[in-house]
């Protein structure tokens, strides 16, 4: 597609993070190059992140994050006025559903960009099966943020499956003394692990609390009666599980602490001994990228683009796998060469992360094409 004048729809979901800052990200990238921009969504999601502000015009649908079939009818009524776009890029599964059923017989060229995978069973699961199979076969591209999603979509029958590239915004250093940080906090001197996440199923916090109360079990054992003075458990974030989580982290006197929504994350990162991630699955989790650009290690399961991101700057174990990540806190609660080896080699590999400037170069390059084939979207304006 050219630079000035293409006609690109972005649509998405309810978001209140990775995803809605992502489609600013491009809306404000590619409307600063002169395209002609709509985003549909939400409109909780357009106030969010300001998509008219952008230079982008924002377009009211209702696409939730769950089922909801009057929402559903009304969401594909919307998006078919998408039809006289040059290219339609959807965003999360929901979306590119939507997107490809309101779409079918337009011929207009449709992109989905997978930022997660399905990771609930039963009815809800089922539902997802369903999405998926419609994605894979409906869209002309499907970018993905892990090679397993890829593997996914092509067993299911995707004609052109790519990596997305998805990066964080810039990471602003902290300003502020460690000590101003730590007292605000509340914790003292003792080593913070942090985990930056939303409070639900996906990211696998029970797993947390399992590690932060094997890891205080291990160091009583190791001095009887002691008070705790071991490391402390900092997430930030919110979600559906709070109450549970703050349950069972008074019933069983974890140390965990529960920060809520924070704005803060380079402060958080500057006196982290390491970020913990023990999610269930995650794709390009820009938290992970803020981490690396910090230079805080990073301890993590395992899955989906997580390997490919941290490469050797993060310690990385099976999912669910308590021991495993017990064992790693634990390497790095005694700090010395190991922290310091990790931190040099998050640094480096933080620097080497792709920016907005690729991440444009990379759906620009999609748009022109995005089924192989040359088409009107690829055809230079005059």
């Amino acid at each position: 597609m050219a630079d000035r004048g293409g006609r690109v729809a972005l649509v998405l979901g309810t978001s209140a993070g990775g995803v809605g800052r992502h489609v600013a990200m491009l809306a404000g990238g590619l409307a600063r190059r002169g395209h002609r921009v709509v985003v549909a969504g939400p409109p909780s999601t357009g106030l969010a992140f300001g998509f008219a502000g952008l230079g982008a015009r924002f377009v009211p649908v209702p696409i939730s994050d769950r089922p909801r079939p009057p929402d559903d009818l009304r969401a594909l009524r919307a998006l078919r006025s998408l039809r006289g776009a040059d290219v339609v890029h959807a965003h999360g599964l929901r979306a590119g559903a939507l997107a490809a059923l309101a779409l079918t017989g337009t011929g207009t060229p449709l992109l989905v960009t997978l930022h997660n995978a399905a990771t609930a069973g039963g009815a809800v699961g089922a539902v997802y099966g369903l999405l998926e199979r419609v994605v894979a076969r409906r869209a002309d591209r499907i970018l993905v943020v892990s090679p397993d999603l890829g593997e996914r979509m092509t067993l299911l029958g995707a004609r052109r499956v790519e990596a997305a590239v998805v990066p964080a915004p810039p990471l602003v250093p902290s300003t502020r003394r460690p000590g101003d940080i730590r007292a605000e906090l509340g914790t003292g001197d003792r080593a913070i692990f942090l985990t930056v996440a939303r409070l639900a199923q996906q990211k696998g916090l029970e797993t947390l609390l399992d590690v932060a109360g094997a890891v205080r079990d291990a160091l009583r054992e190791g001095e009887p009666g002691a008070a705790y003075s071991g490391p402390v458990f900092l997430v930030a974030g919110e979600g559906p599980l709070h109450e549970e989580l703050r349950r069972r982290i008074d019933r069983e006197e974890l140390p965990v602490l529960l920060l809520g929504p924070r704005t803060d994350v380079a402060d958080l990162l500057a006196v982290a001994r390491a970020l913990v991630v023990p999610s269930r699955w995650e794709g390009q989790p820009l938290v992970v990228q803020e981490a690396l650009r910090a230079g805080t290690p990073v301890v993590a399961t395992a899955v989906g683009g997580i390997p490919a991101m941290t490469g050797e700057a993060g310690v990385l174990v099976p999912y669910g796998d308590v021991a495993a990540m017990r064992d790693a806190v634990t390497e790095l609660l005694a700090g010395g060469g190991r922290v310091r080896e990790l931190a040099d080699a998050a640094t480096r590999r933080g620097r080497a992360l792709p920016g907005e400037a690729e991440a444009l170069e990379a759906v620009l390059t999609a748009y022109a094409s995005p089924s192989g084939r040359q088409g009107r979207q690829g055809r230079q304006r005059q």
